[in-house]
């Protein structure tokens, strides 16, 4: 009885956190198929528009405005397809563009695409992040085999690998204060955590959690350090303390679950990306996400 009340009581803080909000309850965001099946990658500007990859066809990014309604932001180059996309400090975008084998940066202003990276060592980037430093960091999977490889890129393009002896590296996401990277493997179903130091080199590699079904994608970290990770196959958002333990997961209406991002007026609304809906569904949690901005 007493856990009972206390996770009660618990529950009614969240609430009153977010203005009453009903949580964890999953709610179209925009409509089905406007979005190819690769959907992905969803990021926020400072501005609060919403880009998302691929929409309506391979190859391009779009823009979703607050309520829920897109259009095309730009086209990329032949050949190139992106699947994450982050911004830096300076509001620059970045993409990884696993059909080129390059990390993209887009000019916000002019819309102007150019190679960042092209690494002829790259499998398929796959999903980055950015730290405060502006420091890439980038996982790599080789689908067919089944292994995959981790990437650090410096400022200038100077690229750095961090491991090249994982598994189907995917999802990737820091702890609020930097100081551990959460690294994802879709195929073997496991999350590794590593320390991070000043430079941006790893070490301490452990298995911060692993599923015994269905695959991964696309992770966020909130501000309390609760890893919410993406559930491929089975549809829901599944929400790790910072020490591994599952808190809970969140049903979806969809099941291909490809990647979240947290935002809305207060950083605690989850946007989720599903491919096999081609849209975006939200819901809102109880604490805003690390990369909130106000």
């Amino acid at each position: 009885m007493t856990r009972i009340l206390v996770l009660i009581s618990a529950f009614a803080i969240g609430v009153s956190a977010v203005g009453a909000q009903t949580l964890y309850v999953s709610t179209d965001h925009t409509a089905e198929n406007l979005f190819s099946n690769n959907i992905e990658g969803p990021a926020f500007d400072d501005k609060g528009y919403l880009y998302v990859v691929n929409f309506g066809r391979d190859g391009t990014i779009g823009v979703v405005k607050p309520n829920g309604k897109a259009r095309l932001f730009l086209e990329l180059p032949e050949g190139s397809t992106a699947n994450s996309i982050k911004f830096d400090s300076r509001g620059d975008m970045y993409l990884a563009d696993f059909t080129g084998h390059n990390v993209l940066k887009v000019d916000m202003k002019t819309r102007a695409v150019s190679v960042y990276v092209h690494e002829p060592r790259f499998n398929q980037p796959n999903d980055i992040v950015i730290n405060r430093k502006d420091q890439i960091f980038a996982t790599d999977p080789n689908w067919k085999n089944g292994t995959g490889q981790l990437w650090r890129i410096d400022q200038g393009g100077k690229v750095v690998l961090l491991d090249g002896n994982m598994g189907t590296t995917n999802g990737i996401a820091f702890s609020p204060d930097e100081k551990i990277l959460y690294v994802n493997e879709s195929v073997q179903r496991k999350i590794w955590a590593f320390d991070v130091d000043e430079v941006g080199d790893l070490s301490n590699k452990r298995l911060f959690a692993e599923f015994s079904d269905h695959g991964f994608d696309g992770m966020a970290t909130d501000s309390r350090g609760n890893l919410f990770v993406t559930r491929y196959g089975k549809g829901t958002i599944a929400i790790l303390s910072p020490e591994g333990t599952l808190v809970r997961e969140v049903p979806l209406k969809g099941k291909r679950c490809s990647n979240l991002v947290f935002g809305g007026k207060r950083g605690t609304t989850v946007y989720v990306t599903l491919q096999d809906r081609k849209g975006i569904e939200k819901f809102v949690a109880e604490h805003p996400g690390k990369d909130y901005r106000r």
